[in-house]
């Protein structure tokens, strides 16, 4: 276990899972300081948290200099929009990412913890689960996956030329919490999906499409399984993800709803469709790519961590969706609220400045 008084720097830390990742750190006792990282700086004061303005797609970025003195850092910044405009994804992704790699060796920082997606992993199977030796070539039609594979290549290289700093690469499923849900709506499905529709009143029947089967998990169990990552001499891969996994008979008894065998092909030409004419926000290869993802053994996590998920992925989704309907948020830009409301924190971190 690390020693009490740990600076750790947190880039990208005003989205879902650095506002998360901020608070649990402003908890812990063995963490001093955190600076975070952001370009638009937010209006809110966690504690133990300054702010710093910062875009990692800028070569000018001196981020060598906020890196000077930190115990870790933690690398979250990701774009996931614009998806019709993948150069500029690649730009804050792909070579920001690398950016923020050669910074932390250049500034002498002894511990990396980077976070990547299971959209990293190659195709794999859904009817057992794969642990963190499985290929990282992501689904070659998605951007987003290719962008996390391409990143997972950067590490290697990096981990071969600074065997001195201490890797770590998180691997989470989809990630939920109340205060994400306007900015997921956003990212994701697009102004112009009604957010009615994500009421389980509207949702009678679920479509049961071959290969949906995902895992996700809640956003606090993310962020305490990257404390654990941060306070322990811990590298490599983790996995993480909470049960049980989503699939239409899940989904089916949260919406108290039917299933419907669908066939996956007019699904993914209604994706396309929208996409195209910029009515829904994700793209039909994400649509094809979550069809491949594996499913991912946690069993690393639980053993090297002590890690275990608080809340199931249901109480995930049932937060989420009552997020949505009440249009919760945080006061930091990429999580606002569309009406200026802000979601509830804990109080014993909200507390405290």
């Amino acid at each position: 276990m690390a020693a009490p008084g740990m600076r750790v720097v947190v880039v990208g830390a005003t989205g879902n899972v650095g506002t998360s990742i901020v608070q649990t750190l402003g908890a812990d006792p063995q963490i001093d300081s955190i600076l975070g990282l952001a370009r638009r700086l937010p209006q809110w004061t966690p504690a133990k948290t300054r702010w710093a303005s910062v875009d990692i797609s800028d070569d000018n970025t001196d981020l060598a200099g906020h890196f000077a003195g930190a115990d870790v850092v933690v690398h979250l910044a990701w774009l996931f929009q614009p998806t019709h405009h993948p150069a500029t994804t690649w730009r804050t992704n792909v070579q920001g990412s690398t950016r923020v790699f050669d910074a932390a060796a250049a500034a002498g920082v002894p511990a990396l913890i980077y976070a990547s997606f299971v959209g990293a992993y190659s195709p794999g199977p859904k009817d057992r689960a794969v642990d963190e030796l499985w290929p990282t070539d992501g689904w070659p039609e998605s951007t987003l996956c290719q962008e996390k594979a391409y990143v997972e290549r950067v590490l290697d290289t990096f981990e071969l030329q600074h065997p001195e700093v201490r890797v770590v690469r998180m691997r989470p499923g989809f990630m939920f919490k109340r205060e994400a849900a306007c900015e997921q709506h956003r990212l994701f499905r697009g102004p112009l999906v009604p957010k009615r529709l994500t009421r389980p009143e509207r949702m009678p029947a679920i479509p049961n499409i071959a290969g949906m089967r995902y895992q996700a998990l809640h956003t606090d169990d993310a962020a305490e399984a990257f404390r654990q990552a941060i306070v322990r001499t811990v590298h490599g891969a983790f996995n993480l993800a909470a049960e049980p996994v989503v699939d239409a008979p899940m989904l089916a008894e949260l919406f108290d709803a039917r299933t419907i065998p669908v066939p996956g092909w007019p699904v993914r030409a209604a994706v396309s469709a929208a996409w195209r004419t910029h009515l829904l926000r994700t793209p039909p290869s994400l649509f094809d790519a979550v069809l491949h993802f594996p499913i991912m053994d946690t069993s690393r996590a639980q053993r090297e961590l002590e890690w275990t998920p608080r809340y199931t992925v249901q109480e995930a989704l049932q937060e989420w969706l009552a997020g949505l309907r009440e249009n919760a948020g945080m006061p930091t830009p990429p999580l606002a609220s569309p009406t200026g409301r802000v979601g509830k924190t804990k109080a014993k971190v909200s507390a405290r400045t």
